[in-house]
């Protein structure tokens, strides 16, 4: 439906009130769609700690109009730097300072997820387009040519033209649309916050570091002014494991390091306690825009960590699908199909080199030593250029990959 002078504002329904569900909801309120966001929990927040964000993520979040609000609680980068966890060696360092932000015309940054979420969502409070409900686990989803009507577990009834799946790994849009499994990956993250006070002097870095072991690896970066760090470790799992986010055991932490040198290891004594992710993400797909329903962030190409561009990639979702919007002139399902064309190339290569980085991250043998020689002597623009692909995207240029490689899809706009 093409926009008249007059008409009604078209309306959808926003499954899922994580990092992606927010950025969507502004995103679509700022094109005149009237937005209903059902979060299933009965408090608004984020769980985890610490994220980080690219110099796409700062593009997507200025376009939303929350970028100045995130900046004031985040921490910016010196440099990215990989160490091998076994002999303590620098496999790479990235400088992002001066001469990244000139590149990327953007920072590289650390910040809290509710940090992050709280930017989201105060934007979204501000919105007279945008409803908020909580407790509303969606039950059921009809979909037909009147429209969409979602009915929660306690018995309400919400209607749109539209719907948005943004509810992560197991989403039940995605199951409705696709009705595929997602791929449990064995990979299990424990995550924990130190205090600054705590952190062995060497190691409080202004950097994300990554300690890469044989099957396992480290992280630490500092967090809110540098008043702690968050510290994530990364182990193959010896059993078989389902999705889920459990409390951890710090036995089960040692037990997956102990080649590992002494430096880094003395890490893991440092929390008191601890949250265990047990990963999935799922093989990228063609299609997950169907007529009046589309799916954005984790529920349409969920991820691991090995990038940290999990929301980094909700966020662009979400710019794009606002862009689109636009671009349509509010013509909902022409607009899904338009951003699922711009998106799926560019988020199906995120997935897949996620991968290939983690199987970077966790070489041991012949392959650690491989990997220890890849970026021997290579100069910071070559870093960059090599990261081209990932930073250098804009809001501006969003839609480009739909016009690349799904031609027809603009021909009839």
């Amino acid at each position: 439906m093409r926009s008249i002078p007059g008409q009604k504002s078209p309306s959808v329904l926003l499954v899922g009130g994580g990092i992606g569900g927010m950025a969507a909801a502004i995103a679509l309120a700022h094109q005149g769609v009237c937005v209903e966001l059902l979060e299933q929990s009965s408090t608004i927040g984020e769980v985890g700690a610490g994220l980080q964000l690219g110099p796409n993520a700062f593009a997507a979040l200025d376009a939303l109009g929350v970028g100045a609000s995130v900046r004031q609680h985040a921490v910016f980068a010196d440099s990215l730097v990989m160490l091998d966890a076994v002999d303590c060696s620098e496999i790479a360092a990235i400088h992002v300072g001066a001469d990244f932000r000139q590149r990327f015309a953007n920072p590289y940054a650390v910040t809290h997820r509710a940090d992050l979420h709280r930017a989201l969502l105060e934007a979204v409070h501000l919105n007279p387009k945008v409803r908020l409900y909580t407790s509303a686990r969606v039950d059921a989803i009809d979909i037909n040519s009147c429209g969409v009507m979602v009915t929660t577990d306690d018995g309400r009834r919400f209607s749109a033209d539209a719907i948005v799946g943004c509810d992560g790994v197991r989403s039940v849009v995605r199951e409705h649309l696709i009705h595929d499994s997602p791929r449990v990956s064995g990979h299990v993250v424990y995550r924990a916050l130190v205090p600054t006070a705590a952190m062995p002097a060497d190691l409080r870095l202004n950097s994300p570091v990554v300690w890469a072991g044989p099957d396992c690896h480290l992280v630490h970066y500092p967090l809110r002014h540098g008043e702690q760090f968050n510290l994530v470790v990364t182990f193959h799992s010896r059993k078989l494991e389902e999705w889920g986010v459990s409390h951890g055991s710090k036995d089960e932490v040692l037990s997956y390091f102990e080649g590992i040198h002494a430096r880094p290891r003395q890490l893991l004594d440092l929390p008191t306690s601890w949250w265990r992710w047990s990963t999935a993400d799922r093989d990228p797909i063609a299609h997950w825009s169907h007529g009046q329903a589309t799916l954005l962030g984790d529920a349409a190409h969920p991820m691991m960590q090995y990038l940290a561009e999990g929301a980094c990639m909700a966020l662009e979702d979400a710019v794009t699908l606002g862009q689109a919007v636009q671009a349509c002139d509010l013509d909902l399902p022409a607009a899904f199909k338009l951003y699922q064309d711009a998106r799926i190339a560019r988020t199906g290569r995120v997935v897949l080199s996620v991968r290939e980085m983690g199987r970077i991250y966790h070489a041991k043998g012949v392959e650690r030593l491989v990997r220890n020689s890849l970026w021997a002597g290579r100069t910071q623009v070559r870093f960059y250029d090599s990261l081209e692909w990932l930073f250098a995207w804009r809001p501006e240029r969003c839609l480009d990959d739909a016009t690349k490689f799904y031609r027809p899809a603009l021909a009839s706009l």
